[in-house]
């Protein structure tokens, strides 16, 4: 038995209180760790999007490059490393990839968009406009073109980018509800 601010406690209460406690920091480590999973994920949506314009260009200069990489006939005055070879074209071939399926989730997070509420089809336009477009808009310019503050074009971005997560990492990619 031990004695706490003028009261005994007995081995069980002690064995209570110290399994709520356990059990309480285990809930806010998980919590934790589960936002350092979506923000990672959410910092990748915003990375794949920040360089999906260089990733079409570098798939569009592909077709060309892996014919030349896959004929071993090109490289033969070289002395290369055929598995050097083979890892340049699995890279190659797992970006194209990529792009198809951001491609693809942008598609699905457009139509979405078009059949919600019209601030959603703003945020998807903003995002488009901001990342994907070949001719993409600075933050003034989709301020000016919206109507909108320039802070929300920030704000409607990042709800853009939630949306696109879930769709590229599925569930992992959803923000928990808090």
């Amino acid at each position: 038995m031990i004695e706490k601010k003028g009261r005994i406690m007995d081995e069980q209460e002690i064995a209570r209180i110290a399994a709520e406690t356990a059990l309480e920091f285990y809930k806010k480590e998980q919590e934790r760790q589960y936002k350092l999973k979506r923000d990672r994920r959410l910092r990748n949506t915003k990375l794949l999007l920040r360089n999906y314009r260089k990733f079409k260009i570098h798939c569009a200069e592909n077709i060309q490059e892996l014919e030349e990489l896959k004929d071993p006939d090109s490289f033969e005055y070289l002395d290369t490393d055929e598995l050097a070879i083979e890892a340049i074209i699995k890279n190659k071939e797992r970006t194209a990839a990529m792009v198809r399926y951001i491609d693809q989730m942008i598609e699905i997070y457009r139509i979405l968009s078009e059949k919600s509420k019209p601030e959603d089809l703003r945020r998807f336009k903003v995002m488009y406009d901001l990342y994907i477009a070949d001719e993409g808009k600075t933050v003034e310019e989709l301020s000016e073109c919206h109507k909108i503050e320039k802070r929300s074009v920030y704000r409607d971005v990042n709800k853009a980018c939630e949306a696109l997560s879930s769709l590229l990492f599925g569930v992992d990619g959803m923000r928990s509800i808090s």
